[in-house]
C-alpha cells in the first residue's frame, strides 16, 4: 500500500510540475488573448477592409514556403553528409551549422544592400545588359522565403542529422543486408524513422518565421505579425494589438498540429546516441564535385559571404572618420547579452528536462496538454509576450499588495528577473521540443527495467534518461542560447534602464539606415553565437566517429 501511494504521489508530482511550467508560459499570453472575448468590432472591421486579408494569405504562403524549403534543404544536406563520402564532407559537416549563428534580420538587410535595386550586384548587371535588363525581384515574398530558408534550415539539419546517426543506422544497414538499394532503403526505412525529427524541426522553423517582424519588413512582406507590431508601435493600442495577435496564435496552433501529424505514432528503440552512424558510400567523379559544390554554395550564401561583407564594412568604418557610435559601451552590451543567454539557457533546460520526463512518469494526458501549451509561447510575437509579462507582474504585485506584501517597484516595471521570465516564456518551446525528441528515443522497456530495480522516477531520469538523451539536451541548450542572443523585441520593451544589448545596438543603428556602422555589433552577435555552434559541431563530430 505504501509503495502504491508513493508511486501515485510521484506521478502526481511530475504531472503537477509540468502543469506549473505550462501555466507560467500560458498566463502572460492568456492575459492578452482574453481580450478576444471582448472584441472591438471597429478594429476588426477596419483591419478587414484594409490589410488583414492580404496579411493572412501572405503569412500562410510564407510559412509553407519556408517550411518546405528548410525541410528539403536541411534533410537533404543531413542525408548527404551522413550517407556519402566526398571532398570536404567532414568540414561541411560542421560548416553547414554556421548559418545558425546568423540572425535573420542581419542577413535580411545584407541581402537587400547587396542584391537590391541599389546594390552593387544589380548595378553591375545593368551596366552589362542595359538599364531595363530583367533581374529577379529581391524585395519580395520569394526573397523573404529564400532568406529565411538559408538562415533557418540548420534547425532541421541538426535534428535530422542526429536522428540519422542515433536512430536510422541499424535499420538502414538491415535493409541493405536484405537486398534493398540505397534509395529504396532511404525512402522506405530511413525517412519514416527520422520523420519525427524532421517534423519537430519544421515546426520550430514555422514558429520562428511566424514571430519575425523585422526581416519581412526589409523585404516589403506584410504578415500578421507585422500587422500586430504596426498597431502596437503606431497606436500603442494594447487591446487592438492583442486581438489581432490571436490570429498569430491560430497559425501557431496549426503548426503544432502539423508537427504532431508529422510525428504520428512513431516510436524509437535505438542506441540513444551510442550508434556509429550510417556507413558512408564514396562518391567519385562529377558526383563528388557536385556534392562539394552544393554544400559550398550553401555555406557561402548563408554565412561566409555575409560575414565577409560585414567584416569589410566594420574595418572600413573603424579606419574611417565616422567609426562606430557608442564603441566605449561595447563591453557592457556584450556582458548584458551573455547574462541573458546564461540565465535563459539554464532555466529553459531544467524546465524542459522536467516536462519531458513528466510525460514518461506522470499522467500522459495532463503532461501532453502541458507540453502543447508550452509551445504556444514560442509562436507569440515578442512584443505580445513582453506586454503579457508586464501585466502578469503587475497582477502579482497587486495580489501581494492585497495581503500586505509588495514587490519592489523595479521588479514589475523592468528588471533582469522580468526579462529572463519573458525570454523563458518565449524560448522554452524549442528547448522542450529537442529534449522531448531525445527522451522519446529512450526505450520504455529501459525505463520500466530501472523502475523494476527500485529506482525512483527522479533517479531514473538522472541516471538513465539524461545520459542517453544528452545529445538532445545539448542541442536544446544551443537552440535556446542562440535564439536568446539574437532576440530583439522583448529586450527593447522590457530592458531595465541602461540595460542595452548587442541586438539593441544593431537595431538602433539599422533603424537609422546606418548599416555599415552596424557591422561591428552585428559581427559580435555572430561571433558569440558561434561559440555554442562550434561546441555543438564538435559534439556531432565526436559522436559520428
Amino acid at each position: 500500500m505504501a509503495s502504491t501511494f508513493g508511486r501515485r504521489s510521484g506521478t502526481a508530482g511530475w504531472s503537477l510540475s509540468s502543469i506549473v511550467a505550462a501555466l507560467l508560459v500560458v498566463v502572460p499570453v492568456a492575459m492578452l488573448a482574453a481580450s478576444i472575448l471582448r472584441p472591438s468590432p471597429d478594429v476588426w472591421s477596419q483591419q478587414w477592409r484594409t490589410r488583414l486579408p492580404g496579411e493572412l494569405v501572405t503569412t500562410a504562403i510564407l510559412l509553407v514556403g519556408v517550411a518546405v524549403g528548410t525541410v528539403v534543404l536541411g534533410t537533404g544536406l543531413a542525408w548527404l553528409v551522413s550517407a556519402y563520402e566526398f571532398r570536404g564532407v567532414r568540414t561541411f559537416g560542421w560548416m553547414l551549422i554556421l548559418p545558425f549563428a546568423m540572425p535573420s534580420y542581419i542577413l535580411g538587410f545584407l541581402t537587400l544592400s547587396t542584391f537590391g535595386r541599389t546594390g552593387p550586384i544589380q548595378d553591375t548587371w545593368r551596366s552589362w545588359f542595359g538599364r531595363d535588363a530583367w533581374f529577379p525581384e529581391v524585395e519580395s515574398l520569394t526573397g523573404a522565403i529564400v532568406a529565411f530558408t538559408l538562415v533557418l534550415y540548420p534547425y532541421v539539419y541538426l535534428l535530422a542529422r542526429a536522428a540519422l546517426r542515433d536512430q536510422a543506422a541499424g535499420a538502414y544497414h538491415a535493409a541493405r543486408t536484405l537486398g534493398a538499394g540505397p534509395t529504396e532503403a532511404a525512402r522506405r526505412v530511413v525517412l519514416p524513422l527520422v520523420r519525427p525529427a524532421i517534423a519537430a524541426g519544421g515546426a520550430v522553423v514555422m514558429m520562428e518565421t511566424l514571430t519575425d517582424f523585422a526581416t519581412v519588413q526589409y523585404f516589403g512582406v506584410d504578415t500578421v505579425s507585422v500587422g500586430v507590431f504596426r498597431i502596437w508601435n503606431g497606436t500603442y493600442d494594447r487591446n487592438a494589438a492583442s486581438e489581432i495577435a490571436t490570429l498569430v496564435l491560430g497559425f501557431a496552433l496549426l503548426a503544432i498540429g502539423l508537427e504532431r501529424v508529422g510525428r504520428g505514432r512513431a516510436r524509437f528503440g535505438q542506441s540513444g546516441g551510442a550508434a556509429g552512424g550510417i556507413e558512408r558510400r564514396t562518391l567519385t567523379g562529377w558526383r563528388s564535385w557536385a556534392a562539394t559544390a552544393v554544400c559550398g554554395a550553401i555555406v557561402v550564401a548563408a554565412f561566409v559571404g555575409p560575414v565577409v561583407q560585414l567584416s569589410v564594412w566594420a574595418i572600413r568604418e573603424q579606419a574611417g572618420d565616422r567609426g562606430t557610435p557608442l564603441l566605449d559601451q561595447y563591453p557592457g552590451y556584450l556582458w548584458h547579452s551573455l547574462q541573458l543567454v546564461f540565465y535563459t539557457v539554464l532555466i529553459c533546460t531544467v524546465v524542459a528536462v522536467t516536462v519531458a520526463n513528466a510525460r514518461r512518469f506522470g499522467g500522459r494526458r495532463a503532461t501532453s496538454l502541458a507540453s502543447r501549451a508550452i509551445a504556444v509561447g514560442y509562436a507569440v510575437p515578442g512584443p505580445v509576450v513582453g506586454i503579457g509579462v508586464i501585466l502578469t507582474m503587475v497582477a502579482v504585485d497587486g495580489g501581494l499588495e492585497s495581503i500586505g506584501l509588495d514587490l519592489p517597484g523595479f521588479v514589475a516595471t523592468g528588471s533582469l528577473l522580468v526579462l529572463v521570465y519573458a525570454y523563458t516564456v518565449r524560448f522554452l518551446a524549442p528547448g522542450l521540443s529537442a529534449v522531448e525528441s531525445g527522451v522519446g528515443q529512450v526505450p520504455e522497456e529501459m525505463t520500466a527495467s530501472a523502475r523494476t530495480l527500485g529506482a525512483a522516477p527522479l533517479e531514473t531520469a538522472r541516471r538513465v534518461h539524461v545520459p542517453l538523451a544528452k545529445a538532445s539536451l545539448f542541442s536544446a541548450a544551443v537552440l535556446v542560447g542562440v535564439d536568446a542572443l539574437k532576440e530583439l523585441p522583448i529586450v527593447l520593451l522590457l530592458r531595465p534602464l541602461g540595460f542595452d544589448t548587442l541586438p539593441v545596438w544593431v537595431f538602433n543603428l539599422a533603424s537609422e539606415s546606418r548599416y555599415e556602422q552596424a557591422a561591428l555589433p552585428a559581427l559580435s552577435i555572430i561571433v558569440v553565437a558561434l561559440i555554442p555552434v562550434f561546441l555543438l559541431s564538435r559534439r556531432l563530430d565526436g559522436a559520428a566517429r
